[in-house]
Order: C-alpha cells, then sequence, then structure tokens
C-alpha cells in the first residue's frame, strides 16, 4: 500500500488500533482488488480506490474476537460475593458476520448466570458477547458460546443465555424475508434443571422493567 493510500485512509479514521497487522491488511487487500475485478468493476475508478484497504481492515476489526481469550477475561474480574439469586444482563448489542455468507447478522442478547460464591463485572458479560461475536459465526454456535464460557470462568449454579437477531442473508437474499428474527437459547444448571428458574428468566427478558 503506498504512503497516499495510507494517508487517506488515516484521514477517514480507518485505521485501526496498533495490533492491526499490516501485511495482513495487504494481503487481503490483493485479494479484494482481484475481486473487484472478478465481479466485472473497474478496481481503479475513484470511488474504488481505497476499497480493499478498507476492507481488509474492516475484515480484521469484525473478527479480531478469535485473538481474545474470554474465559480469562471473565476470571480477571472475578470476585467473592455471598449472592445466589439470578443476575441478568439484558438487551445487549450483537454484532456477527455469518459465516456461510461472510454478511452481518445483528440484534441483542440476554444473559443470566446464578452465582456460586463468585460474580464478575457486570460489564465484562458484555465484553465476552463481543469477543464471542466478533468472530465468523453461526448464531447457535455463539449462544452456546457465551452459555460455556460463564460455565467454566464463574461455576455458577445456572446459565441462561438468549438470542434475538436478524440476518442479512435471509433479508437482502436468498428467501429476502425483511422480518424474520432468529431465537436462539442454551441453558445449564440451574435454568435447565427448573422449569420455574426458567421461567423467571423467560418473563424476565420478555418484560420491560425500566
Amino acid at each position: 500500500m503506498d504512503n497516499k493510500l495510507l494517508h487517506d485512509l488515516e484521514k477517514e479514521g480507518y485505521l485501526l488500533p496498533e495490533s492491526l497487522d499490516n501485511e495482513k491488511t495487504n494481503k487481503i487487500a490483493a485479494h479484494y482488488k482481484e475481486i473487484l475485478k472478478l465481479i466485472g468493476e473497474d478496481e481503479n475508478r475513484e470511488g474504488l480506490l481505497l476499497t480493499p484497504e478498507r476492507v481488509a481492515k474492516s475484515l480484521q476489526f469484525l473478527t479480531h474476537g478469535m485473538f481474545d481469550n474470554p474465559v480469562k477475561i471473565l476470571e480477571g474480574s472475578k470476585f467473592k460475593e455471598d449472592y445466589n439469586h439470578m443476575l441478568l444482563v439484558k438487551d445487549i448489542e450483537v454484532y456477527s458476520m455469518c459465516e456461510h455468507h461472510i454478511l452481518p447478522f445483528f440484534g441483542k442478547a440476554h444473559v443470566a448466570y446464578i452465582p456460586n460464591g463468585y460474580i464478575t463485572g457486570l460489564s465484562k458479560i458484555a465484553r465476552i458477547v463481543d469477543v464471542f461475536a466478533r468472530r465468523l459465526q453461526v448464531q447457535e454456535r455463539l449462544t452456546v458460546q457465551i452459555r460455556d464460557c460463564i460455565h467454566e470462568a464463574l461455576e455458577p449454579l445456572g446459565v441462561a443465555v438468549v438470542i434475538e437477531a436478524k440476518h442479512l442473508c435471509m433479508t437482502m437474499r436468498g428467501i429476502q424475508k425483511q422480518n424474520s428474527v432468529i431465537t436462539t437459547s442454551a441453558f445449564k444448571g440451574a435454568f435447565l434443571k427448573n422449569p420455574k428458574t426458567r421461567e423467571e428468566f423467560l418473563n424476565l427478558i420478555g418484560k420491560k422493567l425500566q
């Protein structure tokens, strides 16, 4: 990538943190330049000159969760606390990329756990959702990964995760159903064994408590 392109990208705010791999950026950009040719575009026209680099940097950001360890994130903010009732973080924004078509899916996650001697910082629940979402994903696996991470790090009495999301691979291509919402759930421990506990969780995420 020449210096002018780098300068233009920096002005537009496309450069990512220092962890950005410039060699990887150049390689991905070269492939996307070829893709532009293959779909019949002129990769040298003004509007597309920076597109390969933009896409290369965007992809690295959208998949950076592959390099984070979510269990360590929770363990790094783990505290002893004598609290054994449900703790729910609802309406966590989710943005991820479908691994089948490399198109976005987005929505919200509701995550609850029942502590068993340990709690974690509230923001860390949202953080691990982001870590798993910032990978090439399927919603089913994303839901289970969040559940299992909390179970491994905190060893709680139970964990519950529900994700509701829209998938652009369904709305802008393929079946093209604009109002389809996919809901997935994963339960462990008390949420799986005790119907009343699971029902309480489902009632809470369905209500506006603010």
